[in-house]
């Protein structure tokens, strides 16, 4: 049924049907414009800079144009694809976008693309100055004054309000987005936990001191305050858990320290130490901001969802899946209820803007906050599912090494409890017949594990939706999550 089909769409993420209306559905149509590559930004400070606004976007793309309408505090800012524009709109509807530590608005534009007067000079020589720096090359000294860039590529760190352990791996997460981290270091002084991170570029420092000061890593605490430090570079003699060199990784770990093996440092992303401290209510959220994903930075109440633009055939990807309710009035779309409102907010954040069978699936938070169960004495047409007791989910263990592996879609996914009389030939099979190509294959050493990559996104998600929870016979299942690797 369709409800199951919904139910296995957000099962990584924990999800709960319930009642409804079709207030929801009215307000889907308001809020939910076509996407398009061109965003308009408001509430922008009246003597806000070019290097400003484009700050908001370059973690998620390229930014091809920029029109500033100063008299309206207002901007547009044209991405290089659609995709990087959605990207950018998910992160900041879980992450107020700031400029200067004021909040602004950011909504899809009805402009496809930017027609601006290419004689603007300054203009130009920002964006050529941001083409170069993404494009790995130095930027000019000239355009580098454009753009403002500060004398340091090292920034200091105060972590206020840590309720939780931030470790290196999750600042390095955190701030690889904006380029990239070359050194680390973490100390404690005047009783906070602070920390020296250096970029390779100065640019790529003040962007992510524009986008992450006064962000939280996790809702509502350690709360990042961000400033350049006077130095220019980190010396780093040890790679351990307090200070990490990632050009140098065969450097030694230190007296007393514990040793950091290099192929560790430069492939894992999750700190199971900082999970594993965290109230089990959080744990899922904790994963998604040590992934490098920041936490909202409001805390979420509800833990039910609106997801819409179904098409029949989508089933589970996030979440232990609690309740399910189609609505009646429009089938293509379903209240989906969580375990918790972290859960919800991870769920949204992986699957809003995924393409499935053609269609955009679009994820918002309901305002319902539970899914109620029809009466007895009322037949919905089979429209509402519980999945409360199922024997299925994956993460009602508290503190469970699951929260760790959540990731966003991708073209690999990794398979466990694999059958040992199961072979590459009968997996690859298995994959294949979910309608996409197998592109690669590697077991793990044990061949309990595997990971297969598809040819795109949507191919891997299918397969997922399809063949997660595939019954092996009597009471062992394939188990299918996206990966964080490549083959």
């Amino acid at each position: 049924t369709v409800s199951c089909s919904v139910g296995r769409l957000i099962v990584l993420s924990g999800v709960s049907d319930g009642a409804s209306n079709g207030s929801d559905s009215k307000k889907l149509r308001v809020d939910d414009p076509t996407p398009s590559r061109v965003l308009h930004i408001r509430k922008l400070p009246s003597d806000v800079t070019d290097t400003e606004v484009i700050a908001l976007g370059l973690p998620f793309g390229k930014v091809t144009n920029i029109l500033t309408l100063k008299g309206k505090n207002q901007a547009f800012l044209e991405m290089s694809s659609e995709e990087s524009a959605v990207t950018m709109m998910n992160y900041y509807s879980t992450v107020s976008p700031l400029v200067r530590h004021s909040p602004v608005f950011i909504q899809f534009s009805n402009h496809k693309e930017l027609k601006t007067d290419s004689t603007n000079q300054r203009t130009q020589a920002v964006l050529q100055a941001v083409s170069a720096v993404q494009s790995s090359s130095s930027p000019t000294t000239e355009l580098s004054e454009l753009l403002s860039a500060p004398c340091s590529p090292v920034l200091r760190i105060i972590i206020e309000n840590m309720f939780y352990p931030v470790t290196l791996d999750v600042l390095q997460q955190i701030f690889s987005k904006f380029g990239t981290v070359m050194k680390i270091i973490t100390f404690t002084k005047n009783n906070q936990f602070q920390a020296l991170l250096q970029f390779s570029e100065p640019i790529q420092a003040q962007q992510a001191k524009l986008t992450l000061d006064g962000q939280n890593i996790y809702n509502s605490c350690c709360t990042l305050r961000i400033d350049f430090s006077k130095l220019v570079n980190l010396n780093v003699k040890y790679n351990n858990d307090k200070s990490r060199d990632y050009t140098r990784p065969e450097l030694p770990a230190g007296d007393g320290q514990p040793s950091l093996d290099p192929m560790a440092a430069a492939f894992t992303k999750d700190s199971s130490s900082l999970l594993g401290a965290l109230n089990p209510l959080n744990a899922a959220a904790a994963a998604a901001a040590a992934a490098g994903r920041i936490a909202l930075g409001q805390t979420c109440s509800s833990a039910v969802l609106l997801v819409s633009n179904l098409n029949d055939e989508v089933r589970r990807v996030y979440g232990d899946v609690q309740r399910v309710k189609i609505l009646y009035n429009k089938k293509d779309s379903a209240l989906v209820q969580l375990c918790d409102g972290s859960q919800a907010q991870l769920a949204m954040s992986h699957l809003n803007g995924l393409k499935m069978n053609g269609k955009v699936i679009r994820v918002t938070m309901s305002k319902h906050q539970s899914v109620a169960l029809p009466r007895d004495s009322l037949d919905d047409h089979g429209l509402t599912k519980d999945f409360t007791n199922s024997p299925l989910h994956r993460f009602k263990k508290p503190g469970s090494k699951n929260f760790q592996n959540i990731f966003p879609p991708s073209a690999t996914l990794h398979i466990s409890n694999i059958p040992q009389d199961m072979t590459e030939e009968d997996l690859r099979l298995l994959f294949s017949n979910t309608g996409g190509t197998v592109k690669a294959f590697k077991f793990f050493q044990d061949h309990k594990m595997a990971l297969i990559q598809m040819s795109t996104v949507e191919e891997a998600t299918q397969a997922l939706i399809e063949l997660h929870n595939y019954s092996l016979g009597g009471s062992q299942y394939l188990r299918v999550s996206f990966s964080k690797s490549t083959i």
